[in-house]
C-alpha cells in the first residue's frame, strides 16, 4: 500500500500526518508557523515536518509516493510554486525546490480550501457522490469545488472564490477590495460585526449581557442571546443567514452540487443555525419543476480535513502522473 504525507499550511501552525491511499488518516505532527520568518525557513519546516510525519507514522520513506500540501492563497502546481498568499510572507514561493532538498519526494500544492472540500469528498460528508462544494465559514469564506470527484480549480488554480462574489453592490468594504462580498456579510467575522453593531445601538439588549459574561463577541454570541429570547439578538440571527442563504443559492445555481457543505465553527449551532439555513437557501435556486434539489449538510471532517485532502489531492496528482 502507498501512504501520502498531507500538509496543512496556516498562519499559525503548519499540521502534517500520513495517509493510506483510502483516505485514512495515521497520525498527526504540527509545529508553529511563526509567520514573520522568511518564506524560506517556513518551506524548509514545511519538509523537515513531513519527515518528521513519516517516522511518527512508522512507515518507510520509500513507502511514501507524494506529498500534498494546502496552503492559503493561489498556487501553481506546474511550476511548484505558491504565488501569492495572504497573511503569510510568500510571494512566487519556491515550495516544491525548497521541499525537495529536506525530502526527495513528488510535491504537489493547492489551495487549502480545496483541499477540504476533497477530504470531503473522500473521507466525510459527500464520500457517497461525485459532485460537492464545500464552504468553510471563519474570518473569511473559503470554497472548493469537486466535479466527477476531482478539485476544479480554473486554469490557473484560482477558481472558485465564491467568497468575492459581490451580494449587495456597493455594500460593505471587504478585504478584496470590493465592496458587498458574499464573505464582507457572511463569515464569522461578518456575524461578530453585526452582533458588535447590534449591541452598541441597544445597550438593553440581552447580547451585551452575554458579552459581559463570556467578555468578548464571537460567532456564537448571537445564538447564545437568541436563546434567552432577545428579539434583537433573534434579528442579527435572521439578517445573517438571509446573507448567507443568498450566497449559498448563488452557489447551488452555479454549480447545481449533489451536495452542499458548511463548514466552519459557527456550524457547532447544529439545528439553530441548519434548520432556518436550510429552509431559507432551498427557497431561492432556480431548481424548476421536477429537477433534483441539492442536500445541504454539515462537513464532518473538521481540523483533519486540510491534511486528508492535501494528501488525496497529492495521490490524485501523482495518479494522474503529473510531474512533482
Amino acid at each position: 500500500m502507498a501512504y501520502f504525507v498531507g500538509i496543512d499550511l496556516g498562519g499559525t501552525n503548519i499540521k502534517a500526518g500520513v495517509v493510506s491511499e483510502k483516505g485514512e488518516l495515521l497520525n498527526r505532527v504540527s509545529v508553529k508557523t511563526n509567520a514573520d520568518r522568511p518564506m524560506e525557513e517556513i518551506i524548509t519546516d514545511m519538509g523537515k515536518l513531513a519527515k518528521e510525519a513519516i517516522a511518527d507514522a512508522g512507515v518507510n520513506e520509500s513507502d511514501v509516493a507524494a506529498i500534498g500540501i494546502g496552503s492559503p492563497g493561489t498556487p501553481d502546481n506546474k511550476a511548484g510554486t505558491l504565488v501569492y498568499a495572504t497573511n503569510l510572507p510568500f510571494v512566487n514561493a519556491p515550495m516544491r525546490k525548497i521541499i525537495r532538498s529536506v525530502i526527495d519526494l513528488p510535491v504537489y500544492i493547492d489551495n487549502d480550501a480545496n483541499c477540504a472540500a476533497m477530504a470531503e469528498s473522500v473521507s466525510g460528508a459527500a464520500a457517497d457522490v461525485a459532485d460537492s462544494v464545500t464552504i468553510t465559514i471563519g474570518t473569511g469564506i473559503g470554497c472548493g469545488v469537486i466535479i466527477n470527484n476531482r478539485i476544479f480549480s480554473g486554469f490557473n488554480q484560482a477558481g472558485s472564490e465564491f467568497g468575492h462574489t459581490v451580494l449587495v453592490a456597493g455594500g460593505v468594504p471587504c478585504s478584496c477590495g470590493r465592496k458587498g462580498c458574499f464573505e464582507a456579510y457572511s463569515s464569522a467575522s461578518a456575524l461578530v460585526r453585526m452582533t458588535k453593531e447590534a449591541a452598541q445601538a441597544n445597550p438593553d439588549s440581552k447580547l451585551n449581557e452575554v458579552i459581559e459574561e463570556r467578555g468578548k463577541v464571537n460567532g456564537q454570541t448571537a445564538f447564545e442571546a437568541q436563546r434567552r429570547g432577545d428579539e434583537v439578538a433573534s434579528k442579527v440571527v435572521d439578517t445573517y443567514l438571509e446573507y448567507l442563504s443568498e450566497g449559498l443559492a448563488n452557489v447551488i445555481n452555479t454549480f447545481m452540487p449533489e451536495v452542499l457543505l458548511i463548514g466552519g465553527g459557527v456550524c457547532n449551532e447544529g439545528d439553530p443555525l441548519m434548520v432556518p439555513l436550510r429552509e431559507k437557501t432551498m427557497s431561492k435556486p432556480f431548481f424548476g419543476p421536477g429537477v433534483k434539489k441539492t442536500e445541504i449538510r454539515v462537513a464532518q471532517m473538521g481540523n483533519d480535513a486540510g491534511i486528508v485532502g492535501a494528501a488525496m489531492m497529492g495521490k490524485a496528482c501523482f495518479d494522474d502522473k503529473l510531474q512533482g
